[in-house]
C-alpha cells in the first residue's frame, strides 16, 4: 500500500510518500504563485525521485492553505488535524503542538490517537510567523537560516518590543545604522517572535509532551527562547519539522485504506 500527503503552505510546498507504515521519501520546495503548480511540482519531483507514477499511489490527502485545489488528492484535511496526527505518529507521547508556519502560528492539543481536541491560531496579524521572521532577517541583512545560530552569540540582546512586525523591521534597520552587533539584534528578533507565540499560549491547557513543528521549529534561537519562557523542553521529532503536516496527511490516507471507520480529520482551518 502506497499513500501520499501533500501540504501546500504559505511559503513552502511539501510532499511525503509512505509504503506499509514507513516513509519512502519526501520533498520540500518554495511555493509558486499558483497552488496547483506548487502541489504538482513538489509531487512530480518526489515520485520521480522514487521511480513511481501517480497511478502507483493508492490514496493521497492534501492539507495546508492550498489543499482544496490539489488535483491528485482524493481528500483534503486541515493543517491542524494533519500536524496533530503527524506529530503523534512520530512521537506517541506528544499532547501539545506549536505549529509555526509561514502565514500564521497555531497551538493544538491532541489525544493519544493524535486527534484534535483543542486549538488556537493567530489572527490577521503576521507577527510571530515565518514570513515575519524572514522579513526581519532581510532588515538585518542576513539569511533567515543564520538568525538562530547568530542569536546564540549575543551578549547584550536588543530590545524589540513593538507588537507590529512592520514597525519592528524599521527598528531593526535603525539598530543596524547605530552599529549594534548583529548577534544582539538577532537575539532581539528571536525573542520578539517567541513572545508573539507565547501570547497564543496564554491560558491554553498545555500538556506534555510538547513539540514544535513548521519552519519556525528550524530556528534554534526561537526554540530556545520558547523553552525558556515555557519552562519546559520540546521533544525532538524524528523528521524535518516542515514535513509534519504532510506526514500526518499521508497517515490519514493510510488510515482511510486500512480502516474506513478511522476516516477522521477536519476539512476547514477552524478544525470543525
Amino acid at each position: 500500500m502506497i499513500v501520499a500527503g501533500c501540504d501546500v503552505g504559505a511559503l513552502t510546498a511539501k510532499a511525503v510518500v509512505m509504503e506499509n507504515g514507513g516513509i519512502l521519501g519526501s520533498e520540500i520546495i518554495p511555493v509558486r504563485p499558483d497552488a496547483v503548480l506548487s502541489a504538482t511540482e513538489v509531487m512530480d519531483r518526489l515520485i520521480g525521485n522514487l521511480g513511481l507514477l501517480y497511478s502507483d499511489i493508492d490514496r493521497c490527502v492534501s492539507t495546508g492553505y492550498g489543499r482544496g485545489i490539489v488535483p491528485f488528492a482524493q481528500t483534503n484535511l486541515s493543517e491542524v488535524s494533519c500536524h496533530g496526527r503527524g506529530a503523534t505518529w512520530l512521537m506517541p507521547s506528544v499532547r501539545t503542538i506549536i505549529d509555526g508556519g509561514g502565514q500564521d502560528c497555531k497551538v493544538l492539543s491532541v489525544d493519544k490517537k493524535g486527534l484534535l481536541r483543542d486549538f488556537r491560531m493567530t489572527g490577521k496579524c503576521g507577527a510571530g510567523t515565518g514570513r515575519a521572521l524572514e522579513l526581519m532577517a532581510e532588515s538585518l541583512g542576513v539569511d533567515i537560516s543564520e538568525i538562530g545560530p547568530l542569536s546564540l552569540r549575543a551578549t547584550r540582546p536588543a530590545i524589540l518590543v513593538h507588537p507590529c512586525s512592520v514597525m519592528t523591521e524599521i527598528k531593526i534597520k535603525y539598530l543596524v545604522m547605530e552599529g549594534i552587533d548583529d548577534a544582539d539584534i538577532a537575539a532581539g528578533i528571536t525573542r520578539n517572535v517567541a513572545k508573539h507565540i507565547m501570547r497564543l499560549l496564554y491560558r491554553f491547557n498545555i500538556k506534555q509532551d510538547i513539540a514544535i513543528t513548521g519552519g519556525i521549529a528550524k530556528n534554534i534561537g526561537v526554540v530556545k527562547q520558547l523553552e525558556e519562557m515555557l519552562g519546559m523542553e520540546f521533544v525532538e521529532l524524528p523528521a524535518d519539522p516542515q514535513l509534519i503536516g504532510a506526514i500526518g496527511a499521508a497517515v490519514f490516507a493510510a488510515d482511510h485504506l486500512t480502516s474506513p471507520r478511522s476516516r477522521r480529520g477536519y476539512s476547514t482551518t477552524t478544525g470543525r
